[in-house]
């Protein structure tokens, strides 16, 4: 993949600068990328389910080169920056539709509304949750054993693999703070919940490790409350841009997550484990970048982006493309800081450019 062949779009400058530096023709950095996560990362998986949580119709797609695919985006996702700066030679494909030869290269397992908890988004309709998307992922391993003729040979390409997880959004947006459907919020306090959700997390991580993973940047969440739908839902709460009760609960969340990183890393001394600060990342200087709508979608606004309807013009100028998921334009950005960090805060104990240099078995001496 060319990925400057992608810079078709004007994009400010310190932007268009990294793309120079770091997307070069080159060998890819990984031979295969996997995929976990929710609508921040989802590329088609929710296509054919019953469910509200899809994507897969104009506006959607407008900036992407093959249109709407079920990108909850105008364009690329962060996943999909990251294929390019790993100079990987395409997108990474969603598991529904990848062929067994394409499988050994990687497979987007996410999907739109999805948490850690099994009921998380159930309002929405049917969607693959974190659980669904590591049985989704044994049957793949299996599928790679298949190829490679072997179990040693199938860990060993996979330990080659990068992974990246992006998930829990959506067990705040749209269970924790959605009491009229969910009695989560009745049931836990925002230090209990978040000691829930992570206790079932390392679970799943460790799911995940079990069956190949070694090399596995885990995204925290981001600023919830800045959020369109946040802000619209809670917005006459706060004196702020954003609700700042949520991201304060959402933060108790991240540093939990941090210790589980370190815990894990500390433990499973062949694999390598990366915490990806979003939170921090999405406190950029958005004015520098020439973001001027930060709290409101460029599709629908504080509501749901709705099929044929018309987006912004300005979408450079937009945080968000919905009322949920980020514009293309604030996914180079992410995605650029979660790739190789721009202050140490952006990533712990390292960025994703350094896990992707670990060989199999190398540890980390630093």
């Amino acid at each position: 993949m060319d990925c400057m062949g992608k810079m078709w779009r004007v994009v400010p400058v310190l932007l268009l600068v990294f793309y120079l530096q770091h997307c070069a023709h080159g060998e890819p950095e990984v031979p295969c990328y996997f995929i976990f996560g929710d609508s921040l990362s989802d590329s088609g998986n929710n296509n054919k389910l019953v469910t509200l949580g899809r994507a897969n119709f104009p506006p959607n797609g407008i900036d992407f080169p093959n249109g709407p695919t079920g990108r909850f985006c105008n364009g690329r996702t962060i996943v999909d920056v990251l294929a390019e700066l790993l100079k990987l030679e395409d997108y990474i494909p969603p598991y529904a539709t990848v062929s067994d030869y394409r499988i050994l290269q990687g497979a987007n397992f996410a999907s739109g509304s999805s948490g850690i908890r099994d009921e998380t988004g159930r309002h929405y309709g049917d969607l693959i949750t974190m659980k669904e998307q590591l049985k989704n992922y044994q049957i793949a391993v299996s599928r790679i054993t298949n190829i490679l003729g072997n179990d040693t040979a199938a860990m060993d390409h996979l330990s080659k693999c990068l992974f990246t997880v992006g998930i829990g959004s959506h067990d705040y947006i749209n269970n924790y703070y959605l009491p009229q459907l969910y009695p989560t919020n009745s049931e836990y306090t925002p230090v209990q919940y978040a000691s829930v959700l992570i206790n079932q997390y390392f679970q799943q991580l460790k799911t995940l490790y079990k069956h190949g993973a070694r090399k596995v940047a885990i995204f925290g969440l981001g600023r919830l409350g800045c959020m369109p739908l946040e802000v619209g839902l809670y917005g006459e709460v706060s004196d702020t841009e954003c609700v700042e009760f949520i991201n304060d609960a959402v933060q108790v969340f991240n540093d939990r997550l941090v210790r589980l990183v370190d815990g894990l890393n500390a433990n499973l001394t062949d694999a390598h484990f990366a915490y990806i600060n979003m939170s921090g990342i999405q406190s950029f200087d958005a004015a520098a970048f020439g973001f001027r709508v930060r709290n409101n979608g460029c599709c629908g606004g504080q509501l749901p982006c709705l099929p044929f309807s018309g987006p912004c013009s300005n979408r450079t100028e937009h945080i968000y493309w919905d009322f949920i998921n980020p514009t293309e334009a604030a996914n180079m950005i992410y995605a650029q800081r979660a790739y190789i960090s721009e202050t140490p805060s952006d990533a712990h104990p390292m960025d994703i450019h350094t896990l992707a240099q670990f060989a199999s078995g190398e540890e980390d001496d630093s």
